[in-house]
């Protein structure tokens, strides 16, 4: 069965987040301009180069069952906990045929606190103390697994890896399968927990991260002059899709349509962007073809904008090339400014909070924006909210090492 002529929809959405423990508590902290980056407290990041991250407002572990809390990694628990949410909000329990419901979570680096927990009690206590767990809880489908084995999804549980643009991929399969006729449900999303020495070491080696450690809270810095790198944080987004009929059968709330997708890839560098922004340019304007959209008809976007001197140079002319002279009237988000960079996560928490825009016909504001960089000549929501069309076509942006690009198309809900 295909139904690619139908519309996919969004009801249900959920995030935890360095801003707050629920999507709604999320979005009206970033509203707020609010701030959840913090300076690292614990000994192991005392000499560390970098020693502030966005770390998860509300701890997973408290929200779980203790038992099962210990049999999951962190991004596990993430995921679990926001997919919890987006399922709840959606009212699918018991609407949903098992073999016609499907999970896409994603994750940029798995289970990487278990990776790394169990080599060091390998090495300091021998191989017999490693936990018989510990691959259930490394592997990077362990979060897709775990968000599967909880709502019983039996039409196929994947985790799509393609570093930060993991989380809008996912939702971009989540809208493939639904328009395939392989499900009628998908819970998509997208969870990163790695925050942990050797990461951070690792990112700020490549001199990716910022070094702001006595101003956490204006070290993200997108689009701004001063900016210096990212800000790495964890947490996780969900949304449950849907085809708009079996939404509407079931008297499903419908916060948006997922209206189209677009995926290139740059072969270009395996870390660095094509400064041409060539590939991301051609992932716009696949997602508004997709979506059946002209430029003219986007009201907002949501820019992966991390804060890195040249990667929202290149995203700034992708934007330009691919929407042409009105690129200038959208109103453009980075929320990252906000949340820090959550890898893997971060394209479904901004997934969540572009629906969140246009379901409050609301843009959020961007922090840290004292002076705008010459080259990018974007109108950015900055200080507070700004209004836009809820009926419109708004876009959310996310690019990843590897050369990935991955535009999400949403359209207001008309009713």
């Amino acid at each position: 069965m295909t139904v690619a002529h139908e519309a996919v929809v969004v009801t249900g959405i959920g995030a935890t987040t360095p801003l707050g423990g629920t999507a709604e508590s999320s979005w009206q902290n970033l509203l707020a301009g609010d701030s959840g980056i913090i300076r690292i407290s614990d000994e192991w990041a005392d000499d560390l180069p970098v020693r502030i991250a966005g770390v998860a407002a509300v701890d997973p572990a408290g929200l779980i069952d203790r038992v099962q809390a210990r049999r999951w990694d962190r991004s596990q628990q993430l995921a679990v906990v926001s997919a919890r949410e987006a399922w709840a909000d959606a009212n699918a329990s018991g609407e949903v045929d098992p073999e016609r419901l499907a999970v896409a979570v994603a994750s940029g680096i798995g289970g990487v606190q278990t990776l790394l927990g169990s080599y060091d009690t390998l090495n300091d206590r021998g191989p017999s103390r490693v936990s018989p767990l510990a691959v259930t809880m490394l592997m990077p489908n362990g979060p897709a697994a775990a968000v599967g084995l909880d709502i019983g999804a039996q039409a196929g549980v994947h985790t799509p890896v393609s570093a930060c643009a993991s989380g809008s991929e996912a939702v971009s399969l989540g809208l493939d399968l639904i328009r395939l006729g392989r499900a009628d449900v998908v819970l998509c999303g997208g969870t990163e927990a790695g925050i942990h020495p050797l990461t951070i070491a690792g990112f700020a080696a490549m001199r990716a991260l910022s070094t702001r450690n006595d101003e956490p809270q204006a070290a993200s810095r997108p689009y701004d002059k001063g900016r210096d790198g990212f800000v790495m944080g964890e947490g996780a987004g969900a949304l449950v899709l849907e085809r708009r009929s079996h939404a509407v059968a079931r008297g499903a709330k419908i916060y948006a349509e997922v209206a189209g997708a677009g995926i290139t890839s740059d072969a270009f560098h395996v870390a660095a962007p094509d400064p041409a922004g060539r590939g991301a340019s051609r992932a716009i304007t696949l997602a508004l073809r997709e979506a059946q959209a002209t430029p003219t008809d986007v009201v907002h976007l949501n820019a992966h904008a991390t804060s890195t001197p040249v990667g929202d140079i290149a995203e700034s002319i992708a934007i330009h090339d691919a929407i042409g002279p009105s690129a200038t009237d959208i109103a453009v988000s980075a929320t990252k400014a906000a949340t820090g960079h959550l890898l893997g996560g971060a394209g479904a928490i901004e997934a969540v909070f572009t629906v969140l825009a246009l379901k409050n016909g609301m843009a959020p504001p961007t922090r840290n924006l004292d002076s705008q960089d010459d080259e990018i000549n974007l109108d950015v929501v900055q200080i507070e909210g700004r209004s836009i069309d809820p009926t419109g076509v708004a876009l959310s942006t996310s690019f990843g090492f590897g050369g990935h690009n991955v535009a999400l198309a949403f359209r207001g809900d008309r009713g």
